[in-house]
């Protein structure tokens, strides 16, 4: 294997690695040496440096593959990452699984806007970002970035629930009654008008911003220049 390539792999693996251990086994032990701060001191510190160091890796990494796809691929992957970016955008409002300034858990009484879709919006839209580029930009290089990211944003997601089924007990498993892991793609529309407006209008900046930060242009920007 190209040295890059081995370069991204171990990357991808300290990268995925790290957020398990930290997030996890060693959250408790570090917490009880660090305190809450100093723990989310060194876990900050621990992700960036993974993640520069695959992102460096990815780039200097060959395209040993056919890269980028045909145009109804970019408009496959156009619909995945404006998919993906509805379920993140709508994460941010109601998501008892977002850390709380309080320290309190609020769980809502029923599910509504994204959580319909899944009670984990904000990761299926990593994972569907991910899977988007790993099918438009086919390489090997791709697919162990793209993997890595899949892994750590549903395997998160699964060990996340039982983390906090361990937390909050039966508050947390009633949220799970009302919510599904898999996501009911049909309940995208109940996202609301404003989610989809504000993931159309984010897309557009991203996609454009596309070609300045990867060299590639994406999106409508691909057409219309």
């Amino acid at each position: 294997m190209d040295h890059a390539l081995t370069s991204l792999l171990a990357a991808s693996i300290a990268f995925v690695g790290s957020h398990f251990a930290l997030s996890h086994p060693l959250r408790a032990p570090l917490v009880r040496a660090l305190g809450e701060k100093g723990f989310l001191g060194v876990y900050s510190l621990v992700s960036l440096a993974a993640f520069a160091w695959m992102i460096i890796a990815f780039r200097a990494a060959p395209i040993d593959g056919p890269g980028r796809g045909s145009t109804g691929g970019w408009i496959d992957a156009s619909l995945l990452t404006i998919v993906a970016l509805v379920l993140l955008l709508g994460s941010f409002k109601g998501n008892p699984a977002l850390p709380d300034p309080t320290g309190q858990v609020t769980i809502p009484k029923s599910a509504r806007g994204v959580f319909r879709v899944t009670r984990h919006p904000m990761m299926w839209g990593i994972a569907l970002w991910a899977l988007a580029h790993i099918l438009q930009f086919w390489s090997t290089r791709t697919l162990i970035l793209g993997s890595a990211i899949l892994i750590l944003a549903l395997l998160g997601a699964h060990l996340q629930d039982r983390k906090k089924e361990a937390l909050l007990g039966a508050v947390w498993r009633d949220w799970e009654e009302k919510t599904h892991y898999w996501p009911r793609f049909q309940h995208l529309p109940g996202a609301g008008m404003a989610t989809w407006l504000a993931a159309i209008l984010v897309w557009l900046a991203v996609t454009w911003a596309h070609l300045w930060l990867a060299g590639i242009p994406a999106g409508v920007w691909r057409w219309i220049g």
